[in-house]
């Protein structure tokens, strides 16, 4: 399983704004799924065959905000992208995690440890912020924990909504790192929804999920 690589794993499962998305977690079901673990990715933050999502208009006023490794949190992106036509932005790194799991695994585990976060590439106009992640360890993964340490301070008066893909723990304190990064960089007077919480193999069936938790937004 481990020695498999990212363009081995399936055809393409969706678009965002014309880039194709390939989503390897929903080929392991099961047995398979193990929560996760080993699965690789293309070691580009999903962007080896295309470019990081860029939709910025001047008249939105949401936006969706994700970083995605394997692809599930792009592929949930993508679908509330199609219910709501927000502008979208993918954080991507200067030093993309590796696609072999146990290396990715390593380097997150240690930044976490030492609380060095990976630097980032990088809102006056939004009302609505979807947030979007991935868990790791049952918490807020480091290059989500990076853009809100670095701009959190812009998330003010804001409507906030965080969506995640997981491995089968739940959003673990992820959603209470949100609030108290932002707040540590300044962001204040912002209102939380309840986070979309959806098992990282199981995306592609998650649009019943999406249309009913964007209704409580």
């Amino acid at each position: 399983m481990f020695g498999r690589t990212y363009s081995d794993l399936g055809p393409v499962v969706g678009q965002i704004n014309g880039e194709d998305i390939r989503a390897n977690q929903l080929e392991r079901r099961g047995y398979d799924w193990e929560n996760g673990y080993g699965t690789p990715s293309d070691g580009q933050d999903t962007n080896r065959d295309g470019q990081p999502v860029r939709k910025l208009t001047k008249d939105a006023k949401s936006i969706i905000i994700f970083w995605s490794c394997s692809g599930s949190t792009k592929l949930l992106a993508s679908k509330i992208a199609r219910e709501t036509g927000a502008d979208i932005l993918e954080i991507t790194l200067r030093n993309p995690y590796p696609a072999n799991y146990r290396k990715t695994l390593n380097r997150a585990n240690c930044e976490r440890i030492q609380n060095d976060p990976p630097e980032l590439e990088m809102l006056s106009q939004y009302d609505t912020i979807y947030l979007g992640y991935q868990t790791w360890a049952m918490t807020l993964s480091q290059p989500m924990r990076a853009f809100l340490l670095e701009y959190g301070g812009e998330f003010s008066n804001k409507k906030i909504a965080p969506f995640l893909s997981e491995v089968g723990y739940g959003s673990g304190d992820s959603t209470e790192l949100i609030r108290e990064f932002i707040a540590r960089d300044g962001g204040k007077n912002n209102t939380y929804t309840s986070a979309l919480v959806v098992d990282g193999n199981r995306v592609d069936e998650s649009d019943v999920e999406v249309k009913r938790w964007l209704k409580t937004i």
